[in-house]
């Protein structure tokens, strides 16, 4: 199995209680976590086509009688899509619900799945810009969004005769499920770095052929954001992913995870800049952003629509 292996202790996940936890709560999550834990063994156990009969059942649960985020997932798609009838905003609204229920089951899937089933339903488009730079060794930035199955990429990606990968993610607060998906996305030998360490590991594993993968379409602090136009809303854009890739003149990649059907994705690269200080401030972040635009447009349903990505407004508006 090629990696990365886990990251040094310096830049591996680490939990610690914040001041005033009280033992309490401490004691609850590890409840939570030892009931939890067999029946999210039991379904990452599941055959992908059971998995999909319990999708089915999730999602009467999770769209019709619970309603989860449902007015977020709505308004979202109003304000995203306003030329759209309120028929097709209700059927993309029904088929983004049925896309979340399975990609929440096969994030699960992915503490137990064989590099085999992984073949099965993961497959490569034009990888070439990967493949130009791993014959140069040249490190590189991957730049992508919650779109089609990022965790199913992953695993898939570390089986590729490419660059070792490591993910940016945020530590949960628990130290239990934090330890779990940590075991999940690092399993088939990808890394992690930490998100507030990022710099710092990237700048250790600088003589190492990496590849970095940045989520990059997340609510940032509003302050620090670059403000654009994003599926028709004023959107603040995360700025980290071109502010490391100016410092450390790293090519940026844009990846595309598409869900051809039910289960299959297919990935695509597509080599955004090479020399990103060439570029004038800000064009990076925008290059990316409009590149993920185009890809939910083209496909409305697999995008993480449940997040409250606009819940920001401009500092001087």
């Amino acid at each position: 199995m090629r990696g990365a292996g886990r990251p040094a202790a310096s830049c591996s996940p680490h939990w610690l209680p914040e001041p005033g936890t009280k033992v309490l709560n401490l004691a609850m999550g590890a409840v939570t976590y030892y009931l939890a834990l067999p029946f999210i063994y039991l379904l990452s156990y599941l055959p992908f086509r059971a998995l999909y009969l319990v999708s089915d059942v999730m999602y009467f649960f999770v769209y019709r009688v619970l309603g989860y985020r449902k007015a977020v997932v709505t308004t979202n798609l109003e304000r995203s899509f306003p030329e759209k009838s309120p028929d097709e905003i209700d059927a993309i609204r029904r088929d983004f619900y049925r896309y979340f229920c399975d990609l929440s089951l096969e994030t699960l899937k992915t503490l137990t799945v064989s590099p085999a089933a992984l073949n099965d339903h993961m497959s490569c488009g034009d990888m070439s810009a990967f493949e130009h730079f791993f014959e140069k060794k040249q490190s590189v930035i991957i730049v992508m969004g919650h779109l089609g199955n990022w965790e199913l990429c992953g695993a898939y990606f570390s089986q590729l005769p490419l660059h070792p990968l490591y993910v940016i993610y945020h530590p949960l607060r628990d130290k239990h499920f934090d330890g779990l998906f940590y075991r999940m996305r690092t399993r088939l030998g990808n890394g992690l770095y930490p998100m507030k360490s990022t710099f710092k590991c990237m700048i250790r594993d600088r003589d190492k052929l990496t590849a970095t993968a940045f989520i990059a379409d997340q609510s940032p602090s509003p302050k620090n954001a670059h403000w654009m136009t994003f599926l028709n809303q004023d959107t603040a854009v995360f700025r980290g992913t071109e502010t490391l890739a100016r410092k450390l003149d790293y090519p940026v990649i844009y990846l595309s995870v598409i869900r051809e059907r039910r289960g299959h994705y297919r990935l695509h690269s597509e080599l955004l800049v090479e020399h990103p200080g060439e570029l004038p401030e800000n064009l990076l972040t925008e290059m990316h952003t409009r590149r993920l635009e185009q890809d939910i447009i083209a496909h409305p349903a697999t995008w993480l629509w449940s997040h409250r990505r606009w819940k920001h407004q401009r500092p001087d508006a």
